[in-house]
């Protein structure tokens, strides 16, 4: 086992960004939305080699020389859409430049404010003029002169913005931009960079048999490109945004050892951002069982192999301490799993002398009584109010109560947050040194838990996640899932769902009652799969009795829900 990895000395400094445009041209057909795309040829030492892509490339400094002569944007609105103080501009006539040379697809207008039909031009005089402004013989100024047009600026809608990944040898900083096809062009490939023009779906795109070499950021466009039917949705949808986010992926390392950009947005993203700002791509994708995790020098986490509907990737159990200290804590020692407990004492940086539980579900407390038995800690922790689901056989050495503070170590300090609603006995605890919130399941990734009177009480729970609002955290470590960044904005998210799920209940109510739970499950949980329903039943029932107890709602003895 290791510690977070330093910078390692003698590595080389990161790529310098190169500021980049690309350009998704649209067209609706019989089929559908299609888009063009164009195969790159391969070469040796280009890290795209081969790959599908938009048209698209790096920003040139001749590119201000054509500012006069475009028409529907100047570069101050340009620059503010962007961002950016100066030089927007730039980005826009990099993208028709680079769809010009690479497909023949020119946004231009002439005198008379037309779009220039290039079918109706030389063709053999377009192709060379391409050719030049790849060489750099001409700039698009030159071109603009020699056909008598000007740069349609105003028709490209800025779309989306990528930045390569930290650690890969090149790095672009890419302005993506909409367009629909002009009218009276055809396009065609060049024979320099592109060895072939597609015009496809974004479902054949994306289609696997097709075998197309795709980008990350491709894929991810085409996915979103999907969900739109015409070309003037998508532009629409480009134009709708307030603000457009920097979309960086970061590289990891997957189980078969193979380096993966993930996503803004993906689980493992925020965390892999914190063991590895270097880009050096060795943080793992997955939560895999019994591997041992550094997440700090004082926090060492191993996961449980309970993966599941209810568990997500399984349990997490955390060890802290101080670094190289001999006096270990581990929090939530997770299920009696005869290989986990085996796994936590292989893992264990020192001696272990306390056994935290965030509360008694049975992935949570159950293997406390083996461990406390093989390296003799204390317990600490409380008991739940109603003893269904959970593991009665956990009685704390030590009952917590909220603002307790444990001192595990030079530097290392505990404070317990009660934080009842998912079970009457929930804990969080708090390592003020980092501001690192361990979460039980009072939170976790990528699911909201299930609230199941009479121990789980919703109002309680909401309560219960305001609290943390006034909380100075700036990490998450939930009992499943991976590391969660902006603790508030997570929490705000769950307290809004919670809302709004309670906004269908009564909503339900008001349309059925009086009805049965079962009519009124149908009716909220709707956009859940049916096999879950047994499970939503129960926060459905959280959902009732808060209403219930808020003087909305009412229960009849024959079990039918109506409004008050």
């Amino acid at each position: 086992m290791s510690t977070p990895k330093p910078a390692e000395a003698g590595r080389p400094p990161a790529a310098v960004p190169r500021a980049a445009a690309s350009l998704i041209v649209l067209r609706d057909s019989p089929r559908g939305l299609e888009v063009l795309m164009l195969r790159r040829a391969d070469k040796p030492g280009d890290q795209n080699s081969g790959a599908t892509v938009f048209p698209g490339g790096l920003l040139d400094a001749a590119d201000s020389a054509s500012y006069p002569l475009c028409d529907g944007l100047d570069d101050a609105v340009a620059s503010a859409r962007l961002g950016l103080p100066a030089n927007g501009l730039n980005y826009w006539i990099a993208a028709v430049r680079e769809c010009f040379e690479e497909a023949g697809l020119l946004f231009a207008r002439d005198a008379g404010g037309a779009t220039v039909a290039l079918d109706a031009l030389d063709a053999d005089e377009l192709v060379a003029m391409r050719h030049a402004l790849h060489a750099n013989q001409i700039g698009m100024a030159e071109v603009c002169q020699r056909l008598g047009v000007r740069i349609d600026a105003g028709a490209l809608s800025y779309s989306s913005h990528w930045m390569t990944p930290l650690g890969m040898p090149k790095v672009f900083d890419t302005r993506f931009f909409v367009t629909q096809v002009p009218p009276g062009q055809t396009a065609h490939h060049d024979t320099t960079e592109t060895v072939e023009l597609l015009w496809l779906t974004p479902a054949e795109a994306l289609d696997p048999a097709r075998a197309l070499t795709l980008m990350n950021v491709t894929s991810v466009t085409l996915k979103a490109l999907a969900a739109h039917g015409t070309a003037a949705s998508v532009i629409a949808a480009a134009q709708a945004q307030t603000q457009v986010t920097l979309m960086r992926p970061r590289l990891a390392r997957t189980a078969k050892g193979s380096r993966q950009p993930i996503n803004n947005g993906d689980w493992a993203y925020a965390e892999i951002g914190r063991l590895d700002p270097e880009g050096r791509g060795d943080v793992s994708t997955e939560l895999t069982p019994g591997v041992p995790v550094w997440l700090s020098p004082r926090v060492l986490r191993v996961t449980a192999p309970n993966g599941s509907m209810m568990t997500g990737p399984g349990t997490n159990s955390y060890f802290i301490g101080a670094p190289g200290g001999d006096d270990w804590t581990l929090l939530d020692p997770g299920p009696d799993i005869a290989a986990h407990v085996q796994a936590l004492i292989a893992a264990a940086p020192g001696p272990v002398t306390r056994i935290l539980v965030t509360h008694t579900h049975k992935d949570h407390s159950p293997a406390a009584a083996a461990l406390q038995a093989a390296l003799g800690a204390r317990t600490f922790g409380r008991v739940a109010d109603y003893p269904e689901w959970q593991d009665t056989d956990f009685q704390p050495d030590q009952v917590l109560a909220h603002g307790d503070r444990l001192a595990l170590g030079a530097g290392v300090t505990l404070r317990v947050l009660h934080t009842p609603g998912h079970a009457s006995n929930h804990l969080c605890y708090l390592l003020e040194e980092e501001k690192l919130l361990f979460t039980g399941d009072h939170i976790m990734q990528g699911s909201t838990v299930v609230i199941n009177p009479p121990d789980g009480d919703m109002a309680v729970y909401l309560a219960s996640l305001r609290m943390l609002l006034d909380e100075d955290i700036e990490w998450l470590a939930p009992g499943h899932g991976f590391l969660i960044d902006q603790p508030h904005a997570a929490v705000n998210k769950l307290i809004a769902h919670r809302l709004a799920r309670e906004a269908k209940v009564l909503a339900a109510v008001q349309d059925q009652g009086p009805a049965e739970e079962s009519a009124l499950l149908a009716q909220v949980y709707a956009d859940t799969p049916a096999h879950l329903h047994a499970v939503a039943l129960r926060s459905l029932r959280a959902h009732l009795q808060k209403l219930q107890a808020d003087g909305v709602a009412r229960r009849s003895d024959a079990g039918q829900w109506s409004v008050v």
